[in-house]
């Protein structure tokens, strides 16, 4: 059988699938219950400085090519998360920490006071499309801004640092390279695209609460892709590819151009929990059908092939 464990900045992960931030994230019981249906590992739910209530409902909402959320963030924080996410071996793979700031001196503020060494690594999130005060809609989506978080978050913690950036931050290997400058270990690309507006034409009015939201889902797949790429071919650091990753050849696609491993989200709603193992399976028979040894094999060769846009 063919090897599909991989090393992410010093971390050593079973299979290359991990669960994005904000899907099941929300207790360490619910990481357990992914690692059993066969993630790699975990990202925990986004953790502010202060208890967040976050949009009101309806704040998901389903739409052609995946779906549409404007959550806001809602999470208990710092506080209890210290208290929920405790003795993390047992949850039998990776957890990282995921923080949320609305400067540089919060996200330093979180990194000093949220993590401890039982968390493999910490995403700082750079990238909310839908939140007032943090990510893109606080301007935190600039090589400037993400120069400066990355190295205050740095300077409070050794544990392996992942910057998640937007789809929306152009040109994104510039915002790459000034992350990895600042001492980020690997970019996690992206976040969901946005905001975007859907209405009910019959009531007149947006169908989210807050009015808009970011959109995840398959129909952010081909742009998260071009974003893997783009990073890849910028910096040395690795490249976590996210985004519609929904299927095996949806992964295969984010590691043949450049990501080193592909967290996983919105898929969970369309194919369960078991998403995770059934992902890995189909990688697997990819890798025997071609005949690579290893998933790490794959690693951005689409890019030894000197391929070419048009």
């Amino acid at each position: 059988m063919p090897d599909i464990s991989i090393n992410l900045a010093g971390i050593k992960f079973s299979n290359p699938t991990i669960l994005a931030s904000g899907i099941l994230g929300v207790t360490k019981d619910s990481l357990k219950y992914v690692v059993k249906n066969g993630a790699g590992g975990c990202v925990i739910k986004s953790i502010s400085k202060e208890e967040r209530k976050g949009h009101n409902a309806p704040n998901m909402h389903a739409i052609e090519g995946g779906f549409m959320n404007a959550v806001g963030y809602s999470n208990p924080g710092l506080e209890k998360a210290k208290k929920e996410f405790t003795n993390l071996k047992d949850v039998g793979g990776p957890v990282i920490a995921s923080i949320i700031g609305t400067d540089a001196d919060e996200f330093a503020y979180m990194a000093e006071n949220l993590l401890s060494e039982e968390f493999a690594a910490v995403e700082a999130v750079l990238s909310c499309p839908h939140t007032p005060g943090y990510g893109t809609l606080a301007g935190q989506g600039t090589p400037e801004a993400t120069e400066e978080i990355t190295k205050k978050v740095r300077a409070k913690t050794k544990l392996p640092l992942f910057i998640k950036v937007s789809p929306e931050s152009q040109p994104i290997g510039e915002i790459a390279k000034a992350a990895e400058a600042a001492g980020a270990d690997a970019i996690s690309a992206t976040n969901s695209m946005g905001p975007g507006i859907h209405l009910d034409i019959y009531a007149k009015k947006p169908i989210l609460h807050f009015g808009m939201g970011g959109v995840s889902g398959p129909a952010l797949r081909p742009i998260a892709a071009r974003c893997v790429s783009d990073i890849y071919q910028s910096v040395k650091i690795p490249v976590i590819g996210i985004g519609g990753v929904t299927c095996g050849r949806d992964a295969i696609e984010m590691m043949l151009l450049g990501a080193s491993a592909v967290q996983v989200g919105t898929a969970v709603y369309y194919r369960g929990a078991e998403v995770f193992k059934k992902i890995t399976d189909e990688i697997e028979e990819y890798l025997k059908q071609e005949g690579f040894e290893s998933v790490n094999d794959i690693i951005g060769i689409i890019h030894e092939k000197q391929w070419k846009n048009g």
